[in-house]
């Protein structure tokens, strides 16, 4: 069969048929434009030294980039120290921290609490419970840890502040009931959908190491306080699910990134660097722009917006 039987049985017509030029076809992929995050963490809030207006332009940095940021991650220590502080003092803290995210913040929002945001009347579990409820309140979220799709990946963002064994303040973990609650979430999650882990307290960090002096009477001292407890077991359970490839945390100050067993741990930094005193170490005030793929990749990438 000729060229032109072969269109004429298929139904079209050489007048109104274009055939494509091959030799120009453009098989270049166009780029995939990833899920962008920007991560904040340890803004340590208080209206005093310029925090107001160092938070302030954080966000206006974030918010100008060419790809803006499609959400905002805070994963904790919104204000300075609502523990230390009495109940008027917390208060305060956070009126400054809602009117700066009132007035300059443009991109959606998720937010965690970090050890510094949780006021209590006393080192109690019961009053920590107490304490967690008033931060939740005032980071207007409804959930400890909680579990949600981000485009094609999806978050786990996890409670990192648990009382420590003798019952006085806190250590790096998630309890009893969260570690249930966990494993139950990694089941439910298709394997084809990649995770990334939100805790405030590193589950895994290198810069642990070099926050004060970790190194006496010839061992290594790493506090709970430092780095999670359970870090073991949490990886012992990533272990059993390729899918969960990120985890990022703050807490530290210090900025670090940690391969072990597929899964990228990330320390990123602080907005507020050495508590609104310059660099901590060798780490600048700033935030993370983590971009997520459909694939799986993904990148952290550092700024300072100073």
């Amino acid at each position: 069969m000729n060229r032109r039987s072969l269109l004429q049985t298929l139904g079209l017509s050489l007048g109104t048929l274009t055939l494509p030029h091959l030799g120009r076809a453009n098989t270049t992929p166009t780029p995939e434009k990833p899920f962008r995050i920007a991560h904040i963490t340890d803004v340590h809030m208080m209206p005093l030294i310029g925090a107001a207006k160092g938070f302030s332009k954080c966000l206006d940095h974030i918010q100008s980039l060419p790809h803006k940021p499609d959400l905002i991650i805070n994963s904790g220590d919104a204000i300075m120290d609502a523990h230390r502080g009495g109940r008027a003092i917390a208060e305060k803290q956070w009126r400054t921290w809602n009117n700066v995210i009132e007035k300059e913040l443009s991109v959606p929002i998720i937010q965690s609490l970090g050890n510094h945001d949780i006021w209590v009347k006393n080192e109690s579990p019961e009053s920590i419970i107490e304490g967690k409820k008033y931060a939740l309140d005032e980071i207007k979220e409804s959930s400890l840890y909680f579990s949600k799709d981000l485009g094609n990946w999806h978050l786990i963002s996890l409670d990192s502040i648990s009382p420590n064994v003798e019952g006085k303040w806190y250590t790096g973990k998630i309890d009893e009931a969260q570690m249930h609650w966990l494993k139950n979430e990694l089941k439910a999650i298709p394997s084809y959908k990649p995770i990334m882990i939100v805790s405030h307290i590193p589950i895994l960090a290198a810069c642990i190491f070099f926050d004060g002096n970790r190194f006496e009477n010839n061992q290594w001292n790493v506090p709970g306080r430092w780095m999670h407890e359970d870090a073991n077991e949490l990886k012992n359970l990533f272990n059993h699910y390729p899918n969960v490839k990120l985890a990022i945390s703050g807490h530290i100050h210090l900025l670090d990134r940690v391969e072990y067993n597929g899964v990228t741990y990330c320390c990123n930094g602080a907005v507020s660097g050495a508590w609104w005193g310059g660099n901590y170490q060798q780490t600048k005030p700033g935030y993370a722009i983590i971009d997520l793929y459909s694939d799986g990749r993904f990148s952290n990438t550092y700024s300072s917006y100073v």
